[in-house]
């Protein structure tokens, strides 16, 4: 896909560049609270950013492959830690488990994904 492909808006669908951007924070997010932290000021920022219609494809793509690797480590970490463990999600410390956590980081980065090529199938229809 372009640039501009990446960043547009079908019928008002969010971009593709968002969803990519949003499993990559939201993958970084999830697994700070499942390792028992607190959101740090980047990663706040990162998450307002997300929908900003200024990508390129290969920064989109290259950070995308970046948090995916560094999500797989930081899981594979978690193997050690109780999944029964509780912890607190967010400023009102919604409860949750460790393990409650991994299944939403699976479920939700799965959403994004089918929804990402939803929408890139949209925009690629009419060179078919």
């Amino acid at each position: 896909m372009s640039d501009s492909e990446i960043n547009e808006r079908p019928h008002g669908l969010p971009p593709v560049a968002f969803h990519l951007r949003h499993i990559a924070g939201s993958l970084d997010r999830l697994l700070t609270y499942a390792e028992g932290d607190q959101l740090s000021s980047e990663q706040v920022t990162a998450l307002k950013s997300e929908l900003d219609a200024i990508a390129t494809s290969q920064t989109v793509f290259a950070q995308f492959r970046q948090a995916i690797e560094r999500s797989a480590d930081r899981v594979k970490k978690l193997v050690e830690v109780d999944l029964d463990q509780r912890r607190g999600v967010g400023k009102k410390q919604l409860p949750t488990t460790v393990g409650g956590l991994l299944v939403h980081v699976a479920d939700h980065t799965q959403r994004h994904v089918g929804q990402a090529i939803t929408t890139a199938k949209v925009l690629l229809a009419p060179r078919s």
